[in-house]
């Protein structure tokens, strides 16, 4: 039991510690946005839907989001770190939308329809982050 608590504190502040010291390697800004989700089926997407528009390997389960191409010019491009509020954890972007989109982002959600559904779209503030010059 003595060993026991000392590893169990250790796995709960460890990985806030981790997430701290990560965040704090990055400027966060803040942006207005239209969220909606997708899923990696055919029928959302292409014939390939687990291939993102940069080449990734799209999984259930990874906190992947797609931007509208605007938003790359504002500092979301490929890999940026991305809080969205409503969620935890931090996304990245790893694909991008089509071009007639504007201002929005798209949150990757595997292949669970129904929670694409009952995100919906909605407008939400993310917190996107810029490397810090050391």
């Amino acid at each position: 039991m003595k060993v026991f608590i000392p590893i169990l504190f250790l796995v709960f502040v460890g990985c806030k510690t981790e997430e701290r010291r990560f965040e704090n390697r990055f400027i966060w800004d803040a942006l207005d946005v239209t969220a909606t989700a997708y899923n990696s089926l055919a029928y959302q997407t292409n014939s390939n839907p687990h291939i993102t528009a940069f080449g990734d390997s799209l999984k259930p389960g990874l906190k992947y989001i797609a931007v509208s191409r605007d938003l790359l010019k504002k500092g979301l491009k490929y890999n940026t770190p991305v809080k969205i509020e409503g969620l935890k954890g931090v996304y990245f972007v790893k694909d991008k939308m089509h071009y007639r989109w504007k201002n929005r982002i798209d949150i990757y959600m595997g292949v669970d329809v129904k929670a694409a559904k009952q995100w919906g779209r909605r407008r939400v503030c993310i917190e996107f982050g810029i490397p810090k010059m050391e």
